[in-house]
């Protein structure tokens, strides 16, 4: 119903060619200028007065209802894909994790150090920051 509807509107955009530029007054007196101007503004409201009467008249509860409509049929499809990923994800991945065992050399390449008092310690590795921190006690006492 409303799929006829938009192509009524299509249609009768196509009978009637617009400008879909904007103009600007014509530099004239400033009274002529403010003439120009509101002749364009009249001429936008008059179609847009028409586009709303040619786009068929649909009421407010309409609109909510086709509304509803579209947020029931998301979660009619949505809740399931969503179920039946989360169902794959448990069933078939592996949740890979750290070994915690030594990283190739081509994991810890720096061009600088960090700017931070461990310099070699990324920011949130804590077992290099608490050796780092243990080995700077032991220097300082």
């Amino acid at each position: 119903m409303i799929a006829a509807r938009r192509l009524a509107v299509r249609s009768a955009f196509a009978l009637t060619q617009r400008r879909s530029a904007q103009t600007v007054p014509k530099f004239a007196t400033e009274q002529a200028m403010k003439e120009q101007a509101n002749e364009q503004i009249r001429a936008r409201l008059a179609y847009q007065k028409e586009l709303r009467a040619s786009s068929g008249a649909h009421s407010h509860a309409e609109e909510v209802d086709e509304m509803w409509k579209w947020i029931k049929i998301s979660f009619i499809v949505a809740l399931p894909v969503c179920a039946l990923s989360c169902v794959k994800d448990l069933i078939f991945e592996e949740h890979h994790h750290d070994d915690g065992g030594p990283k190739p050399d081509y994991m810890k390449i720096r061009k600088k150090e960090f700017p931070w008092e461990c310099e070699d310690c990324a920011l949130f590795d804590q077992k290099c920051w608490n050796a780092c921190r243990a080995e700077r006690a032991a220097e300082g006492a």
